[in-house]
């Protein structure tokens, strides 16, 4: 994350630790200062988590929530390869995308050339979609390695830096477009802004449209499992008063176009609503980051109830259902990536 998006969204990693440091000496109930990497808690479920709904105690059981990897400088972009039996994220400073294996716990370089990549997601073939800062691009990594530019420009204009992407039911791309990436070189390069900061839809065919022109920041996106309801995150307010920060609910049409956009979560002054999934039953499991109280993992359920947060003791960017029974939940953020199980499927469009 740049210093100016770490200003723009009102957190640091450094700051955060400090924070976290701070609050650890009043109260850890949370057991954020807990050695993330060793033995789990005696109770369960895992005192991180916070419930909101006590229904929701039955998607948790006795498992715990570890740190798998840690060595980055931001990571993002979590993507379940299943075929591979790993996950891939981004290591968006470095450069790099990394790989998790599922078979051995072991991490290594997928990609030490990913133009900054941010989000990754796969189409309905398994081919690899990634939004890249550094280049400006949306791309699609094919079966035999090649790579396809699907789109770098609208309207003659180069992209701004696109950030995190889903395929539809239809195989169409959607992918959110707010400019991370070029307010400064930490994830990317400095440049001007030439197009608004939309949300863009790319048709099988290839053709590229603004699918939505009304967001300060647009960032995370996901389905609905029945495919037909689109949800997006603004956090265009994160460090800036008055303006959105929020996660939006849009209605697809038979044509392609959205419908709708009501604010379905209101994050206020609470932090951002960074990336997000659905599961099976439509419950959002949402990245929130912000103070060192605020960082978590937060479950919403179709309406935009809360239902529970998992605190972190890192800044959360993202997460993604995978694992060899997809149950398990990944998260990025900060430097590290962690996991938990849960009793809880991804939401699949095929």
């Amino acid at each position: 994350m740049p210093l100016a998006r770490r200003t723009f969204l009102g957190v640091s990693l450094a700051a955060s630790a400090g924070l976290v440091a701070s609050r650890a000496l009043a109260d850890d109930k949370f057991g954020l200062t807990r050695n993330w990497e060793g033995k789990p808690p005696i109770v369960m479920p895992d005192p991180a988590w916070e419930i909101h709904d006590q229904a929701f105690k039955g998607r948790l059981g006795n498992a715990f929530v570890e740190r798998l990897w840690s060595g980055g400088l931001w990571t993002e972009g979590p993507v379940w390869m299943a075929d591979w039996r790993c996950l891939l994220f981004s290591d968006i400073p470095n450069a790099r995308v990394m790989r998790w294996s599922a078979d051995d716990g072991h991490v290594s370089v997928y990609d030490d050339q990913s133009h900054n990549a941010n989000g990754h997601t796969r189409d309905r073939e398994g081919r690899l979609i990634s939004c890249e800062h550094d280049s400006r691009r949306v791309t699609r990594r094919e079966l035999n390695g090649s790579v396809t530019v699907l789109l770098d420009r609208f309207d003659g204009k180069p992209l701004n830096a696109p950030n995190d992407v889903v395929v539809g039911a239809d195989g169409a791309i959607w992918f959110t477009d707010p400019g991370y990436g070029i307010l400064g070189a930490y994830e990317g390069h400095k440049a001007e802004f030439e197009l608004p900061t939309n949300v863009y839809r790319i048709d099988p065919q290839g053709k590229a449209t603004v699918a939505a022109g009304d967001f300060g920041r647009p960032n995370g996106l996901a389905f609905a499992p029945d495919g037909k309801r689109l949800y997006i995150s603004d956090t265009a307010g994160g460090g800036n008063p008055g303006k959105p920060n929020h996660l939006r609910a849009f209605t697809l049409k038979d044509d392609g176009t959205l419908g709708g956009g009501e604010v379905l979560i209101d994050a206020k002054d609470q932090g951002v609503i960074d990336g997000f999934r659905v599961d099976s039953d439509g419950n959002l499991w949402c990245s929130w980051a912000g103070s060192a109280e605020q960082n978590s993992v937060r479950v919403f359920n179709p309406s935009g109830q809360p239902l529970a947060t998992l605190h972190l003791p890192e800044t959360v960017s993202n997460v993604e259902f995978g694992g060899l029974k997809g149950n398990r939940l990944f998260i990025t953020g900060g430097g590290s990536l962690y996991a938990t199980y849960v009793n809880a499927q991804p939401a699949r469009l095929w």
